[in-house]
């Protein structure tokens, strides 16, 4: 991981971006690094923009909000259009394919999965595709060791879904590895 990381996840009210930002905060301190987590979402909560922004960095932070993005995930269209435009060459971007649509750069790296799709297929749970997204994250950046991001999804999660939140997670790094394709062929084996 390099030095300093800021990462923005964005989306619309209730994907729970916010819980996933306090989450990746906590896994970072675990794994001892200095983090900052700031958010903000519209007046209308739910469905309304909601961008959370974790910085993660070796040495002290001295601001507190992410102006150079390392790391950008929008979860809908409207966040991709609104924060592509603030990000370098270089910065590693995901995008749930079952919202966002392009159009898709060529001169940036962009990973498109479809993230909140494989949470409602597989895991027949579509609220926990924001942990399903970390998983994507942490698999494209090692931004934190994966057994204490495990740790800290479980712990954190709502009374009672530890271990669905920690199946999303490593889920997440089965999409980004394997590929959607691969996913949905091992459900159906499963489920025969």
């Amino acid at each position: 991981m390099a030095k300093r990381q800021e990462i923005l996840l964005t989306g619309a009210g209730g994907q729970g971006l916010i819980l996933a930002s306090i989450v990746l905060a906590a896994a970072a301190v675990n794994d001892n690094k200095n983090v900052v987590q700031t958010q903000s979402y519209g007046p209308e909560a739910r469905g309304g923009a909601s961008m959370s922004g974790v910085i993660i960095d070796v040495d002290t932070i001295e601001y507190p909000k992410v102006t150079r993005p390392t790391v950008l995930l929008c979860m809908n269209q409207a966040s991709y259009n609104k924060y592509l435009p603030k990000v370098e060459p270089g910065c590693v971007i995901i995008t749930d394919s079952t919202f966002v649509s392009g159009p898709f750069k060529e001169e940036l790296q962009i990973k498109s999965l479809p993230i909140t799709r494989m949470a409602k297929e597989i895991l027949k749970r579509e609220v926990v595709a924001n942990m399903l997204a970390l998983g994507v994250i942490n698999a494209a950046t090692g931004l934190v060791d994966r057994n204490i991001f495990r740790e800290s999804v479980y712990n954190m999660a709502p009374k009672g879904s530890g271990e669905l939140n920690q199946e999303a997670f490593d889920l997440g790094y089965r999409l980004y590895e394997e590929g959607p394709e691969q996913l949905c062929r091992d459900a159906a084996q499963t489920s025969r």
